[in-house]
C-alpha cells in the first residue's frame, strides 16, 4: 500500500530546486515545481502500480492530481498509462475530470496518454471525446486530438478504425479556423503522423483545409509528404 503522504514525500525527495526553477519559468503555468526528474518519476510511478490494486491506483492518481504540483499531476497520470487496467471504468471517469483542468502542454499530453489507452480499450468511447471539441475552454478542444492520436499511427487499420480516423480528420478540419497556436499545433500533429501511415487522407486534408492552416502549422503537417 502507498499513501498518498508517502508518494508525496517520495516526490519531494526526488526534487531539485534548481530543476524546478527552471521548469516553473518553462512551463508558465503557476504551481508548485519540484523539479523531478522523468527517469525518477518513471521509477517511482512503476513501484506505485506494482504495489497497488487498480481501485487503489486510481484514487493515488487523483489525490496526487488534487494537490496541483507539477510532478504530482505527472506521476498520477503516469500511474494510470497502461493497456491493459481491468476494471477501467474508475479510471477513464477520473481521466475525463481532470482533462478541464488543463493549463499546459506537458500535463495534458501526460494526461492524454494515459486517455488514449483508455480510449483504445473502448473505441465507443469517442463519443465522449466529441464532446470536447465543441468546449469553449482551448486545452480541451486540443484534447480531443492529442488523445486520438493513435488512429493517426495504424499501419493496419480496420474499417472501425478508418471511421475514427475520419471522424477525427473532420473535427481537424473545424478547428483550423481557430487560431491558438496550440490548437494549429495539434492539427499538425495530427496530420503528420498521418501522412506517414496514410498519406492520401493526409494530403487529401491538406488539399481541403491546408491554406486555413497557419503557416507553420501547414508546414509541419506537410513534412513527411
Amino acid at each position: 500500500m502507498v499513501t498518498l503522504e508517502q508518494a508525496l514525500e517520495a516526490l519531494k525527495a526526488g526534487g531539485d530546486a534548481s530543476r524546478a526553477k527552471g521548469a516553473a519559468a518553462y512551463h508558465k503555468a503557476k504551481r508548485v515545481y519540484l523539479g523531478v526528474p522523468n527517469p525518477v518519476l518513471n521509477a517511482l510511478t512503476t513501484e506505485w502500480r506494482g504495489a497497488l490494486s487498480v481501485e487503489d491506483r486510481v484514487a493515488l492518481a487523483n489525490g496526487l492530481w488534487q494537490t496541483d504540483i507539477f510532478e504530482a499531476r505527472v506521476a498520477a497520470a503516469k500511474l494510470l498509462t497502461q493497456a491493459r487496467l481491468r476494471p477501467d471504468e474508475d479510471a477513464w471517469a477520473v481521466i475525463q475530470s481532470w482533462v478541464p483542468q488543463f493549463d499546459s502542454w506537458a500535463i495534458a499530453d501526460h494526461v492524454c496518454s494515459a486517455g488514449a489507452r483508455r480510449l483504445q480499450a473502448d473505441p465507443s468511447r469517442i463519443d465522449t471525446v466529441a464532446e470536447w471539441t465543441t468546449s469553449e475552454h482551448m486545452w480541451t478542444r486540443r484534447a480531443a486530438l492529442v488523445i486520438t492520436l493513435p488512429w493517426a499511427k495504424l499501419n493496419n487499420p480496420t474499417e472501425a478504425d478508418l471511421a475514427i480516423r475520419d471522424r477525427v480528420l473532420g473535427w481537424a478540419g473545424e478547428y483550423v479556423d481557430d487560431r491558438a497556436w496550440f490548437i494549429q499545433k495539434a492539427i499538425a500533429w495530427w496530420v503528420r503522423d498521418l501522412s506517414k501511415h496514410d498519406a492520401p487522407r493526409a494530403k487529401a486534408f491538406l488539399a481541403a483545409h491546408g491554406e486555413r492552416l497557419k503557416a507553420f502549422a501547414r508546414k509541419e503537417a506537410a513534412k513527411y509528404l
